[in-house]
């Protein structure tokens, strides 16, 4: 026995080992084990990644309680409930209480006696009116398709040209079509969108993203008085469209809300003539076996057949789908890769020109149309764009022979490099100065080109 400094007792033990450890020593290394807590595991991982010893100075915490000590029960299983004809359970219902030893008692199920939506329980898919046997896919706003532009094309028959159409460029040519002061114009509608529309050092995508898309519109929007077609157009938003087609044996629909719609009175012309129409005949379409076409696509039991809706009514005095405009950072729940992003551009592109078709020239798959349906979709995340123009030459989409449709594709356009509120600095050398950096004329001649499409 020793009486320490304090005046307190410490008995010495000695260990098997022939170590001398003393009754507060044994203490500490109980506390260490006994009382280890969130908080201290998190200082021993402070401690370790700063250089400094692994294991912290033991403290007690008397708020932990037991459950983070030792391993939680396992869960229980619930019982089997045996149901024996002739046998009668005897339950604690009538005592209004627990009691051991008896059943606890079933009770039917409330049902009220007025129709309640809070409470509304959806019968089996099976006892369903529009419940089907035979599958349907679906491929909605929120799809990933795995393959991309290839899954798109198959699913739609179609042959992917790479590169901008050079007959909607010439048409930017013109001087009737050039907008004055048009650089310096763009990059005021670049600058508003990244640095004067917010108070912010840095604005969110969603907000630059659609300003960006509405300033560029504005700006195109200001030739209207030397082209007159393009009075006869209208934007919509929030519309939906649902449409069905065969592809092989399997059926598949498209359906959801589109982005922004430019609609116009007047059909768009083709892009191409009838001879080059007929030379997709040749052309072999694009396999990823063994990957199934039908792969990251919904697939649903209880659906309508024959769904067709442009989302707006036979009297509508716009018609005729133009430009669908897609913003990447539109649905914040949903952020697609730039590949999935553009088979989502080429699906619901697709899906507005086969409805118009179908409402056209009937629901009865047509080898070749007397008129193609041409639709447009622009796409960007507020620095990128995306261009696509599809033109849907056939409905008879069931086999892979035949005349195939058309889809031009210019992709990862830049408009500018970059847009700083402050200047990037590494060792201490401006490597991106403040500003608007980078900028190419040349993407927003495409943008205008489209818009100028059936009216220049």
């Amino acid at each position: 026995m020793k009486v320490c400094a304090s005046g307190q007792r410490q008995t010495l033990h000695v260990s098997k080992f022939g170590r001398r450890q003393t009754q507060s020593d044994m203490f500490t290394q109980t506390t260490r084990c006994a009382f280890v807590s969130g908080g201290l595991l998190r200082d021993a991982g402070r401690a370790a990644a700063g250089g400094g010893p692994c294991c912290p100075q033991a403290r007690r915490h008397f708020s932990v309680s037991r459950c983070h000590l030792i391993k939680p029960p396992p869960r229980r299983e619930p019982r089997e409930t045996v149901d024996i004809p002739g046998l009668e359970m005897v339950t604690y219902g009538e005592r209004m209480h627990y009691v051991p030893g008896l059943t606890k008692p079933v009770y039917p199920n409330w049902e009220a006696d007025h129709k309640d939506p809070r409470f509304y329980k959806a019968p089996p898919a099976e006892q369903m009116p529009l419940y089907k046997d035979t599958p349907c896919f679906v491929f909605h706003q929120r799809t990933n398709a795995l393959e991309g532009v290839r899954q798109a094309a198959w699913l739609t028959k179609t042959k992917v040209i790479p590169g901008f159409p050079s007959r909607l460029l010439a048409a930017t040519e013109s001087p009737d079509n050039q907008i004055p002061n048009v650089d310096e114009r763009v990059q005021n509608a670049i600058k508003h969108a990244r640095f004067w529309d917010t108070t912010e050092d840095r604005p969110r995508k969603e907000k630059y993203c659609n300003t960006l898309l509405l300033n560029l519109l504005h700006l195109c929007a200001t030739l209207q008085p030397s082209h007159a077609a393009i009075g006869r157009r209208m934007f919509a938003e929030g519309f939906s469209l649902g449409v069905t087609w065969k592809r092989g044996e399997d059926q598949f629909q498209v359906r959801g809300r589109n982005g922004l719609l430019h609609s116009s009175m007047d059909p768009l012309p083709e892009v191409c003539g009838k001879d080059e129409v007929s030379d997709t005949a040749d052309y072999v379409l694009e396999t990823f076996y063994p990957i199934s076409p039908t792969i990251d696509l919904k697939r649903v039991n209880v659906y309508k057949e024959n769904v067709n809706c442009t989302g707006f009514r036979e009297n509508y005095p716009y018609p005729h789908a133009h430009t669908l405009y897609f913003l990447e950072s539109a649905d914040v729940k949903c952020k697609l890769r730039p590949e999935q992003f553009r088979a989502k551009m080429a699906m619901f592109t697709f899906g507005n020109a086969l409805a118009r078709a179908y409402q056209l020239y009937g629901t009865e798959p047509q080898q070749v149309l007397d008129r193609p349906v041409t639709v447009q979709a622009v796409g960007t995340n507020g620095r990128i764009f995306q261009f696509l123009v599809f033109q849907l030459n056939t409905t008879d989409l069931t086999g892979d022979g035949g005349v195939k449709n058309q889809m031009w594709l210019d992709e990862d356009v830049e408009l500018y490099d970059f847009a700083k509120v402050r200047p990037l600095i590494k060792k201490k050398e401006v490597k991106v100065p403040a500003g608007l950096a980078g900028y190419k004329p040349e993407v927003f001649q495409k943008f205008l080109a489209m818009y100028l499409h059936g009216a220049a």
